[in-house]
């Protein structure tokens, strides 16, 4: 088994893995994110590829999706488990939760959002992904028995709403996202699990509330509070990878 892990805010290091080498090499995309490693865990290959970079310098909407994705196909892998760090919207879903969503809304605009764009000479043609169900089932309900075996408080649903950014959202725009049938919000599920579709990669995420999305708390969003509690709960998540990997092998 081949798997990668994708870091988000919180998560551009992985020391709970044990001592990994540097990987780092040209795509037909450009650059991919920087800070990239290998481990060796049990008998698996295990990608870490910090989204925003070992930095967090590049802001959600300006991260090369396509050079990532392209890279993680690149090195054999056929799993990802992607971290996200959301705003909680459905009451069910407050700072602290750990979800495993199932649906995506996309209001992003402006990112390189597919490898068929008719441009490049790698992806030729137009290729019209199914994409009705964007996670993959197989893995999602994997990574939940782990979870139920494991006694880690989680929710095994979710429509993760994407978000441009980098700026949160308006009250109004949170409004609209409930409206729309959305539980979380985030800034980087999109195109991020559409590119792992096309790449034949499965592709689940674990996201972690560290704030009611703006506009549904009675106190104002202090950042310093929510990184706080970032760094905080991704220990946590941090703390389980390798049991979860392990658990993950075991299906391969």
């Amino acid at each position: 088994m081949s798997i990668a892990i994708i870091g988000g805010s919180g998560l551009t290091q992985l020391t709970t893995l044990g001592e990994a080498n540097t990987v780092s090499q040209d795509t037909p995309f450009g650059a991919h994110s920087e800070g990239v490693c290998r481990f060796q865990v049990n008998n698996s290959d295990v990608i870490f590829l910090p989204r925003h970079g070992d930095q967090h310098q590049s802001p959600p909407h300006g991260v090369n999706y396509r050079a990532n994705l392209w890279l993680l196909k690149s090195l054999g892998i056929t799993k990802i488990i992607a971290c996200n760090v959301v705003g909680g919207i459905n009451d069910n879903m407050p700072p602290k939760t750990l979800v495993v969503p199932h649906q995506i809304i996309d209001y992003t605009w402006g990112r390189e959002h597919t490898f068929f764009d008719g441009k490049n000479t790698v992806m030729k043609g137009v290729e019209h992904i199914d994409f009705t169900y964007p996670y993959s089932e197989a893995l999602r309900q994997r990574m939940l028995s782990f979870f139920e075996q494991a006694g880690i408080d989680h929710l095994n649903y979710g429509t993760y709403g994407c978000t441009q950014g980098p700026r949160l959202e308006t009250a109004a725009e949170t409004q609209r996202l409930e409206n729309d049938g959305c539980d979380i919000v985030g800034m980087t599920a999109m195109p991020e699990a559409a590119l792992a579709r096309e790449l034949e990669i499965d592709y689940a995420s674990l996201s972690l509330v560290v704030n009611w999305a703006p506009g549904l708390a009675e106190e104002e969003l202090s950042m310093e509070v929510i990184m706080q509690l970032v760094a905080s709960e991704m220990k946590k998540v941090c703390d389980f990878f390798p049991n979860l990997l392990k658990f993950l092998e075991l299906d391969h």
